[in-house]
């Protein structure tokens, strides 16, 4: 039986009791209703790439999703047909499943390449990068409700999708997982054949490296290269010779606060009800925090040397080595700035 830190992207984590590996639907199902059952805590897997496991582990069983399958509703050849509805297993690759869409000329996803993780984790968290979320192109989500003993379809509408949040995410089963076991997702994508266009670049800094203006559309395989090369510039790409893409991404979410809490300089995107976002990089960075920071010289956990946001395993460190980092770093930002920063990462069995 694996470790948790060998399918988890920070490489952290202890043995779990028991270990399922879900190929089908029905396994995935059964599995997690076994232990339902049981009143055994059940950890649902997909790729491990938001999650801060416990050094000692996981005292139930963890039920790896593994079940794979896209299907469209039409062959999407024909670009006057205007859209294509495509249903993902919950077990596929999501990168995998954006290079897909763009070699198909599907449009909606490509400025989330490079995401690790798996399909049915992106609504959980409702996943975004550059300027797209899953919210925008998500037709309806299908799971197994853990509750009610059944499965349930949900519309893009019903999600309650927000920043970095879902019903699925706010929704709680127990202590150790959610109530909705995401069985796959339908997204909703433009057709434009084998040369179309991605959607309009919504993202600064992304439509600078693709050489247009921010609203102006650029090929869909061109967006996928420039923002992939983004990404593996701020080690967050995933790369087994790389210790700072040993992490779970962009830790801290952007805190969302009153405008008249912001500091002079940072920067302040609307968001609505007399509330603004905030860039989270910014104040780490403003706090003292650089890359590289660690508790103390040659400790085993560090923030990226290439960003700031990634909280990274040096390849030695334990989990609590890694939430010391996060906890100073968070409670210098709120020294600094009275804003506190929020983890986007699931914690199993530890706090921050």
């Amino acid at each position: 039986m694996p470790d948790l830190r060998d399918r988890t992207t920070l490489r952290l984590g202890g043995p779990a009791v028991g270990w399922v590996t879900a190929t089908t639907e029905t396994e995935l199902v059964e599995a997690v209703s076994a232990a339902d059952a049981a009143g055994e805590p059940v950890l649902v897997l997909g790729g491990g790439s938001n999650l801060v496991v416990a050094d000692d582990g996981f005292a139930g069983t963890v039920v790896e999703v593994a079940t794979r399958g896209i299907v469209a509703d039409h062959d999407g050849d024909d670009p006057t047909c205007g859209g294509v509805l495509v249903t993902v297993a919950a077990g596929e690759s999501w990168d995998a499943f954006v290079a897909h869409a763009v070699e198909r000329g599907w449009t909606g996803v490509e400025a989330l390449s490079g995401i690790p993780g798996s399909v049915g984790a992106t609504p959980v968290q409702n996943v975004g990068a550059y300027g797209q979320e899953v919210a925008q192109t998500v037709a309806r989500v299908r799971v197994w409700d853990r509750r009610l003993r059944g499965v349930r379809t949900f519309t893009g509408a019903d999600c309650g999708f927000g920043y970095r949040t879902s019903r699925f995410k706010a929704d709680r089963y127990d202590d150790a997982g959610g109530r909705h076991v995401v069985l796959d997702v339908t997204f909703q994508l433009a057709v434009g054949g084998p040369d179309a266009l991605g959607a309009p670049v919504a993202y600064a800094e992304l439509a600078r490296t693709l050489g247009v203006e921010p609203g102006q559309r650029a090929p869909l395989r061109a967006v996928r290269e420039a923002v992939l090369g983004l990404r593996r510039g701020k080690g967050m790409v995933l790369d087994d010779a790389d210790p700072d893409t040993w992490s779970a991404g962009s830790f801290f979410t952007n805190p969302v606060v009153p405008a008249d809490q912001v500091p002079d300089g940072a920067p302040a995107w609307p968001a609505g009800d007399g509330l603004v976002k905030t860039s989270a990089a910014w104040l780490i960075e403003h706090a003292g925090f650089g890359r590289g920071w660690a508790v103390e010289p040659a400790a085993p956990a560090s923030l990226s040397t290439k960003h700031t946001l990634a909280v990274t395993n040096r390849g030695a460190a334990r989990t609590e080595d890694l939430l010391a980092l996060a906890r100073a770093v968070r409670d210098g930002v709120e020294s600094a700035y009275g804003i506190r920063l929020v983890n986007e990462p699931v914690l199993v069995g530890c706090e921050l």
